[in-house]
């Protein structure tokens, strides 16, 4: 399956369609443990075309309503982040207003790929075009920063540094261009449980970090790619042992080395230009021969 570029949004006759990528993790480095409990990272994010989809409708009556429907699960009402997002921006402009969102969640919770992230930021970006609220990037940035470190990555991107808990942003090189094979283990990973069983390796840290940041200087992000540094891989490995597997599975095909995206559970392999017909028939293979879904995407426009 290969999924088509989209637009952010999309007017409907009574409603906005706003689209909410997915993000992969080029690189995942642990730089050590904060005093307040987080972990540091530095993390080479970019935004892939593959998506939720969120219908933003008015409402006569004020309120707010947020229904997901979907192949996937998703919290509804008040425990989805894109109600916190949405009254979140409303009592930052004052607004009664009366909104409902239908939320189609493509992308599976607990796979490393943002979604819940990109929701939030997706509705921040909708109700400011919706309700013509003229909010700045700054505020939106604000905004974003109150719901999730990832959050104000979705606002901008499409490829970016992320530093400190994910909230520290240096957007990079806009032409870095790739397609990769996604494959998505029926995995709901918990950031948390792998983060309490993640060991760190100060020497590896150092180690990671000079290749990475040389990559950057020399604007080779396709380098870092090539690296699949993610410093949260064994810990990952050992807390969901099914991920070791099909990561070695999937790797006996010859497909090339799979790279973890976040804190799992999903996994991906960049693919050169020359390679994608027969990468294609290796999606064609997977489901069978490892049991898991696998679609190819590349790098989203925005």
């Amino acid at each position: 399956m290969n999924i088509t570029q989209k637009e952010l949004f999309e007017t409907l006759t009574d409603a906005l369609l706003v689209r909410a990528p997915a993000k992969i993790n080029l690189s995942l480095l642990i730089a050590g443990k904060r005093p307040d409990g987080f972990h540091e990272i530095e993390t080479i994010m970019a935004k892939i075309n593959f998506y939720d989809e969120l219908l933003v409708q008015r409402r006569e009556n004020s309120g707010i309503e947020v229904v997901s429907t979907g192949p996937y699960w998703a919290p509804q009402g008040k425990e989805n982040l894109i109600y916190k997002a949405c009254e979140l921006i409303l009592q930052q402009c004052g607004k009664n207003a009366g909104i409902k969102i239908t939320l189609t969640k493509n992308i599976p919770a607990g796979s490393g790929l943002g979604s819940a992230s990109s929701d939030a930021a997706a509705t921040l970006l909708a109700l400011n075009k919706i309700l013509k609220l003229k909010l700045n990037k700054k505020t939106l940035n604000n905004l974003a920063s109150q719901l999730g470190s990832d959050v104000p990555f979705f606002l901008g991107g499409p490829l970016a540094l992320c530093c400190g808990k994910g909230e520290k942003i240096r957007n990079l090189q806009k032409n870095y261009n790739f397609s990769a094979i996604l494959i998505l283990p029926e995995i709901n990973a918990s950031t948390e449980k792998v983060y309490e069983n993640y060991k760190h390796d100060s020497t590896l840290y150092n180690k990671l970090k000079t290749q990475i940041d040389d990559a950057i200087k020399k604007n080779r992000i396709d380098l870092v790619s090539k690296m699949c540094a993610n410093m949260l891989l064994q810990a990952s490995c050992n807390v969901y042992n099914d991920l070791a597997e099909i990561k070695s599975k999937v790797e006996a095909l010859g497909i090339g080395p799979l790279c973890l995206s976040g804190s799992g559970s999903a996994m991906f392999c960049i693919v050169e230009n020359q390679n994608i017909d027969k990468a294609l028939e290796y999606i064609a293979r997977m489901e069978n021969k490892v049991g898991c879904k696998s679609i190819m995407v590349s790098n989203n426009r925005w």
